[in-house]
C-alpha cells in the first residue's frame, strides 16, 4: 500500500479525489481510515480505494494525518510505524512533534487550504531532513500539485502562512457578507448581492494575478473624485486595513499556541 490516509473529511476527500483523478496513485494503492466508518467506507466504494483498520497500517509505505491537532495524541500511539513516512495536516504540529511522537525522522508538514475541494489551494511545505533523501517530500509536493499549487516554506514561516492563506477564505468570506449587506442597505435583492460579491472576489483575485502589487489594481479602479476614492476613504475610516492584518497576527499566534500544545 503506497498510501495511507488517516482522516476522511473535507480535505482527506479533496486529496483522495485530486491524486485518483490526476493519476498520482491508483486507487487500489490508497488505504482510508476513520472513525466515521460509514463516510469512509463509501469514499473507498466510490473511488477504488481500501478500507483500513489500524492494523494495516504496517503495510503503509506512507502515511496522510488529516485530522484536527487536538486529535494527534490520541491516534500517535497507533498511528506510529518506524518504516514508514508521514505527512501531516495538522495546523501548528511541527516536524519535531512529528518525529517524536510518530517514532521516526521521516516527516512532511503540509498546510492546504480548504480550495484543495476545488483544486485550487496555496498549499505550504517543509520536512526533515530524512523525509527529503527518502524521496517524502517530493511525494507530498506531487499529491497536493493534484489540489492546487504547493510552496516550500521555512518551517518558522508556517503559522504565518496559516494565518494568512488556509484562515484566509474566511476572512474573504466575511468581507463578501459585507459586501453584499452594503448593498442590501442601498435596496439590492439579498440573492443577487451575494452572487455579486462571490464573483467580484474572483475576478478581482484573478486582476491582481496580472499585475505586481495589488495597490495597482486599486489606482487603476480609483478616478480622480468618483465613487471608488470615496468608498475607499471610508474603509480607511473604520479600519479594515488594520482589522485584516490583526486578523492575520492572531490567527498565526494561535497556530503557534496550538504548536506548543503538542510539544
Amino acid at each position: 500500500m503506497k498510501l495511507a490516509i488517516i482522516g476522511t473529511g473535507k480535505l482527506g476527500s479533496a486529496l483522495l479525489e485530486g491524486m485518483t483523478a490526476r493519476g498520482v496513485l491508483d486507487p487500489s494503492d490508497i488505504g482510508l481510515l476513520s472513525r466515521n466508518v460509514a463516510r469512509t467506507q463509501d469514499l473507498a466504494s466510490r473511488y477504488g480505494a481500501r478500507l483500513l483498520v489500524p492494523e494495516d497500517l504496517r503495510a503503509a509505505e506512507r502515511i496522510l494525518i488529516c485530522v484536527q491537532p487536538r486529535n494527534f495524541s490520541e491516534i500517535a500511539p497507533w498511528a506510529a510505524q518506524e518504516h514508514a513516512g508521514y505527512i501531516s495536516t495538522m495546523a501548528g504540529v511541527p516536524t519535531g512533534a512529528l518525529m517524536r511522537r510518530l517514532g521516526t525522522k521521516r516527516v512532511v508538514r503540509a498546510m492546504p487550504s480548504l480550495a484543495a475541494t476545488i483544486g485550487r489551494s496555496q498549499t505550504a511545505l517543509t520536512s526533515s531532513r530524512e523525509a527529503y533523501d527518502t524521496g517524502d517530500l517530493a511525494f507530498a509536493g506531487q499529491l497536493f500539485g493534484a489540489v492546487g499549487d504547493t510552496y516550500d516554506i521555512p518551517e518558522h514561516l508556517f503559522d504565518t502562512f496559516t494565518g494568512m492563506c488556509a484562515s484566509g477564505p474566511a476572512y474573504a468570506a466575511v468581507f463578501a457578507e459585507a459586501l453584499a449587506d452594503g448593498a442590501v442597505r442601498m435596496g439590492m435583492p439579498r440573492a443577487v448581492a451575494t452572487e455579486l460579491a462571490a464573483k467580484m472576489l474572483v475576478s478581482s483575485g484573478e486582476l491582481m494575478q496580472l499585475r505586481a502589487h495589488p495597490a495597482l489594481l486599486k489606482d487603476e479602479v480609483c478616478s480622480p473624485g468618483g465613487t471608488t476614492i470615496a468608498g475607499l476613504q471610508a474603509l480607511e475610516a473604520s479600519g479594515v486595513r488594520s482589522g485584516i492584518i490583526e486578523a492575520v497576527v492572531a490567527a498565526t499566534r494561535r497556530g503557534r499556541e496550538l504548536g506548543a500544545d503538542n510539544e
